[in-house]
């Protein structure tokens, strides 16, 4: 025993590994990787930076042409069901371009400072039909008057819903709502600010596509093809093309009009082919400026203004979701929760304006402009101003405006196919300031965008070309409310995408969820680029009551 413990020898150390360089990422071998970018890198002139005048003046113009279809197809729409003549139509479209270029005007200046164009919105359609519905049944002299009696309704109804937006922005409501947002949330909202609107893209270019497609197609080859292919050409058509592409196919559908290719179509088609088929330029006065209550004393009714206090709510969200998009894409950061809150508020003031004027439908932020500023690379706020020049310009001088508003509606889808889509990148572009390998947030980011595309979907496909919508209960005004708001991909994404991100181990993943980054942009002083981008011109915070800043 004790021999053995005399003999009995220590094992010999173990030698670590010699350290070596870490195992290479196998990412890393397979292509380079790209960090997150908080202002885009490859604008020509950002929301400071101005182009020359000339190049200024044809960029607006451009940016009149796109605002102008959506315009058209909401008098197109409503106008008729409304008993209104041709006439009528050209008065409410000169209306309506007045009130966009004076809200745009007002918005640059005094509410997001994005380059935002405030156009007509199509949330305020189911209100009006519900509107239009009440006095198809009612005794009139002719249908002239029932046209005033129900834009009479209509005016009163955006008077009072315009108070909803009022109070949601300058009692800081709206701002403190968005400050739940996370970059998880911010991307189905932007998302769908563009891919919620693909009705308007190719099912309308379908209506006419012998002229729908050609000008799709031109589009993108000219625009992104042949600058490549002609060096010489690369700054005039990636800016431009837009504008030459309306002229070619515009032209090719006069000469297929008056040679008689659609004599005998049926009536749609040639509604929508046709250059001679909107009866603006023949009804359409000379010179008409737009003046308060041009249609008579408004009509209150309780029924009708709770429908349009649900749109108002739905263009707000829908604004809220084209003013991240457009700071993306004019080189700002993201708009502050003070920022979106003095811009709703001044959304509702302009509501209240376009009540007085006698506007058919209120305004929003304009998705397909801005689209059009990630198409040019321009995001120059000053080029949407001179834009507004061109809306009220041809407001007032009506033959020069309805001139324009002739384009056929498939040219107009045809663009917004590729603006749309330019948005609906942009709010998926947002993804890479969280981290998008959380299996948290695939599932709040999946379930925000198929419900927001979903939902929607399921109530525009089981509303009544009259406007009766899923939801019929005996108060009208309830149903009016939740057929508005649950028809928009945008204000559902928001809905879903607020309550889940913020009730689903929110505390414990909020690096995840991005909001190191995202919180800073949130507060007034929280990013030293905030002030830059967004203080009012001229000194004017000095003087502005904070509440309204």
């Amino acid at each position: 025993m004790g021999e053995t413990d005399h003999n009995h020898q220590a094992p010999p150390p173990v030698q670590a590994p010699p350290v070596g360089p870490p195992p290479p990422n196998l990412g890393l071998s397979r292509g380079p990787t790209w960090t997150p970018a908080e202002q885009l890198l490859h604008l020509h002139y950002c929301i400071h930076s101005n182009p020359s005048w000339p190049q200024a003046i044809l960029l607006a113009f451009q940016h009149y042409i796109v605002m102008l279809g959506t315009t058209v197809m909401i008098a197109n729409t409503l106008v008729p069901s409304m008993g209104g003549s041709h006439g009528d139509k050209a008065r409410v479209i000169q209306t309506l371009l007045f009130m966009s270029g004076l809200n745009t005007l007002l918005q640059t200046w005094f509410g997001s400072r994005l380059p935002t164009v405030m156009g007509a919105s199509f949330a305020f359609i189911l209100p009006v039909l519900s509107t239009i519905n009440d006095y198809t049944d009612e005794t009139f002299s002719s249908e002239h008057e029932r046209f005033i009696y129900t834009i009479r309704t209509v005016q009163g109804s955006l008077i009072v819903s315009s108070f909803i937006n009022i109070f949601l922005g300058y009692s800081k409501v709206w701002g403190n709502l968005t400050r739940l947002f996370s970059p998880i949330i911010i991307v189905p909202v932007v998302c769908l600010a563009g891919l919620g609107l693909f009705a308007r893209g190719f099912p309308m270019v379908a209506s006419c596509i012998q002229i729908g497609l050609p000008m799709l197609i031109l589009l993108v080859i000219t625009q992104q093809y042949l600058k490549r292919l002609v060096p010489v050409a690369h700054h005039v058509l990636e800016k431009f093309a837009l504008l030459i592409c309306i002229a070619v196919v515009w032209a090719f559908a006069a000469i297929l009009t008056v040679a008689g290719a659609y004599n005998t179509a049926k009536v749609p088609t040639q509604m929508s082919c046709r250059t001679d088929r909107s009866y603006l330029l023949s009804t359409a006065p000379w010179i008409k400026v737009p003046y308060p209550f041009q249609w008579g004393t408004p009509i209150f009714k309780a029924s009708h203004v709770f429908g349009m206090m649900g749109a108002a709510l739905v263009s707000s969200a829908e604004s809220t979701g084209t003013f991240f998009a457009a700071a993306r894409l004019s080189g700002a950061t993201p708009p502050p929760a003070h920022v979106l809150s003095r811009s709703i508020g001044l959304q509702g003031i302009s509501m209240l304006v376009e009540g007085i004027f006698g506007s058919l439908v209120g305004t929003t932020a304009s998705v397909e402009n801005v689209g059009l500023l990630g198409l040019t690379h321009i995001g120059s706020r000053r080029v949407v101003q001179i834009s507004c020049a061109f809306m009220i310009f041809f407001s007032i001088f009506g033959k020069f405006g309805a001139f324009f508003a002739s384009i056929p509606i498939p040219i107009f889808a045809a663009i917004y196919c590729v603006l749309f889509g330019i948005v609906a990148a942009v709010g998926i572009s947002m993804i890479q300031f969280a981290n998008n390998n959380s299996m948290r947030n695939m599932y709040v980011l999946g379930l925000a965008l198929f419900l927001g595309i979903s939902i929607p979907q399921y109530f525009v496909m089981n509303t009544a070309p009259d406007g009766h919508g899923p939801v019929r209960t005996n108060a009208g005004w309830f149903n009016d409310i939740l057929n508005t708001i649950f028809s928009s991909p945008t204000t559902v994404a928001i809905i879903v995408g607020t309550v889940v991100d913020n009730t689903l181990e929110a505390k414990d993943n909020a690096t995840d969820r991005g909001l190191p980054w995202w919180v800073p942009f949130q507060v007034r002083k929280g990013d030293v680029r905030n002030g830059d981008f967004y203080r009012f011109p001229l000194r004017l915070t000095e003087y502005i009551p904070t509440r309204f800043l």
